[in-house]
């Protein structure tokens, strides 16, 4: 009976039981596709994470996510954390390491706490900034339980945005809105339905301002369709929302640094150091970064 050893780890926090859950199989060679969305069914965290030896040899490894019903691009929290994993099983592990994923090649650097400690991991997005379709006020109101009013447009109207995975990003007027917020499965699938423009699956990301601080941001994010109703930490879609706003923020060279609440009201708290870049030639590129904590580790029979 073939057996496969995992570990868990909480990411995007320096507490146990905070942050996002995430499950790593650290040698998944010789599992199926079919076998591996089983296995995250099973475990049934925002996402499980498959590593398996790269297709290039420069490369550190080819890293496979899977929510419990379907596989991701890209994702922010399972590359801070299956990073952090690796470093911790190597013992000296190099600064760098780059993932194959199939939204492109991500870089993830390791990083360390006073002590010189593995402490996380700080993630580029493997693509820079891309925009698509503006989402209706109402459908959003509707995903998310609120009332149109509590959707804000000062800034942006709700909008996809992607920096390797697409999400549909809408500011919240009030942090008493953003409270109130509640995922409607029936509202999603109602949406897409209705509008066949939106990606497949796809998911909400709330935001609004922590008192008058551009940089402070709470957040929440849901994907019922992906089976994941709502998510504690979400890097990915973290990392679009930075360069988003900083797509819009005054400027042709702006580097901006944000820091990110999130998971409050699920009781699991999560600090996101979401960072983006952009240039008056270039694209606007995204970083996302975080601390984690070890909890579990075991083997899987098959």
């Amino acid at each position: 009976m073939p057996k496969y050893d995992f570990v868990t780890v909480d990411v995007f926090t320096d507490q146990r039981f905070g942050g996002n859950p995430l499950a790593v199989f650290p040698d998944a060679a010789g599992l199926t596709d079919r076998q591996m969305q089983s296995i995250a069914a099973e475990f049934n965290l925002s996402e499980t994470t498959f590593i398996l030896p790269p297709a290039d040899p420069r490369n550190h490894a080819h890293v496979r996510i899977f929510t419990p019903r379907a596989e991701l691009p890209f994702a922010g929290h399972p590359n801070v954390g299956t990073g952090y994993v690796l470093a911790c099983m190597a013992g000296d592990p190099p600064e760098h390491y780059t993932f194959e994923e199939a939204a492109g090649l991500v870089r993830v650097h390791i990083l360390r706490d006073a002590g010189g400690a593995i402490s996380g991991a700080r993630i580029s997005a493997p693509r820079a900034l891309s925009l698509d379709i503006a989402v209706p006020i109402d459908l959003v109101a509707a995903c998310a339980g609120l009332n149109e009013d509590d959707i804000g447009t000062g800034v942006h109207y709700p909008i996809v945005a992607s920096v390797g995975a697409s999400f549909v990003i809408a500011e919240v007027a009030s942090l008493e809105a953003l409270a109130r917020a509640q995922p409607d499965l029936a509202a999603f699938r109602d949406g897409a339905a209705r509008l066949a423009a939106l990606p497949e699956h796809f998911a909400v990301h709330l935001y609004t301002r922590l008192g008058e601080d551009f940089l402070h941001l709470r957040t929440r994010m849901f994907a019922p369709l992906l089976g994941v109703m709502e998510d504690p930490a979400t890097g990915a879609a973290n990392a679009a929302l930075a360069a988003l706003l900083t797509s819009l923020a005054p400027g042709e060279n702006v580097d901006l640094h944000y820091d990110i609440e999130q998971g409050m009201e699920m009781g699991r708290p999560s600090h996101i150091i979401a960072s983006a870049r952009k240039t008056g030639e270039g694209p606007v590129l995204a970083t996302v970064a975080g601390s984690c904590v070890p909890v579990t580790r075991g083997t899987l029979e098959l």
